[in-house]
């Protein structure tokens, strides 16, 4: 009963289609409260279709959408204190200041200004009007007053797009405080590293369904992705050596480094130690490197599947 109560969105056999095209085919997400779930697909997998389902932009044709006890589909307008939307493009009326879009937003809410959100993202100082700020400028006011109200749901789509270093630097640095806060993120991204480093769940959507639900460490622990074993020694007799070890597959040469790409990489790396044990050649470096989300969600993508 405890994690139903700390669920704060609910989505079950969630359908949608537009003519012929079903862009959703029983979808079914949860996402508790201070948790980060990233939604990962390629373009047209649907992951902008389920977010506007969830915000009550679009009407579902089968299944059900839960935001802590208000249903999208029914009652729209409950959803207006309990979640923060920051969607992929956005406009606000082209004279406005972002000082006005804060105070107008907060006043909607019935919440103090957030003039400190402003400060820290770098538009405290912007008395530009809207028209007149730069894209990235744009995404985080966008964001700014998404979060102003202190949502108990907030939905990004493709966050940092358009977003400088220094922008998407400072998002990554607020998702942690809002999800220690207690916020609910539902996240939708193409940038893997950015699930990596922020999600703490993800799910990847594919041609409408849901493929895979859970840790990026235990997607990238699934399938038949390599591990890279890479060695330095100061000899570098394994460069010139065309000895394969066990469970390699296959193998190359990078500048000063051996590369191996294994199977099973404890075997692997037993041998290359004994190997170079045996002929006197000194380790200098060795790496090993799990495959990456990227490298995992490919594999999926392109019909690898879960294993």
């Amino acid at each position: 009963m405890e994690g139903a109560a700390s669920t704060v969105l609910t989505i079950r056999d969630l359908r949608k289609s537009y003519g012929k095209v079903q862009a959703l085919c029983g979808v079914s997400l949860d996402v508790r409260r201070g948790e980060v779930l990233g939604l990962l697909g390629p373009n047209g997998a649907g992951k902008t279709t389920a977010l506007e389902c969830v915000e009550g932009l679009r009407s579902p044709d089968g299944g059900t959408i839960d935001v802590a006890g208000v249903d999208p589909t029914r009652a729209p307008r409950g959803l207006y204190g309990l979640v923060g939307v920051q969607l992929q493009a956005s406009a606000l009326p082209p004279t406005m200041l972002p000082a006005e879009a804060m105070a107008f937003f907060c006043a909607y809410h019935g919440v103090a200004p957030r003039g400190d959100l402003l400060e820290r993202l770098g538009l405290d100082g912007s008395r530009g009007q809207y028209r007149e700020l730069s894209t990235g400028q744009q995404r985080r006011l966008a964001l700014a007053l998404a979060v102003a109200h202190r949502p108990r749901l907030l939905l990004l789509d493709e966050p940092t797009a358009g977003l400088d270093v220094e922008s998407r630097a400072e998002l990554h640095e607020m998702v942690p405080e809002l999800r220690e806060a207690g916020t609910a993120i539902l996240l939708a991204t193409h940038d893997m590293a950015e699930a990596e480093k922020v999600a703490g769940r993800i799910a990847i959507l594919l041609r409408g369904r849901i493929v895979f639900t859970g840790t990026p460490r235990e997607l990238t622990a699934t399938g038949g992705g390599l591990t890279k074993v890479s060695v330095r020694t100061e000899r570098s007799l394994l460069a010139g050596s065309g000895t394969l070890f066990p469970s390699v597959s296959q193998a190359a040469h990078r500048e000063e480094y051996a590369v191996y790409y294994s199977s099973d990489p404890g075997p692997t790396v037993s041998a290359i130690l004994d190997y170079l044990e045996a002929q006197g050649d000194r380790l200098i470096d060795l790496r090993v490197e799990r495959p990456s989300l990227e490298d995992r969600f490919l594999e999926i993508a392109r019909g690898g599947g879960i294993a």
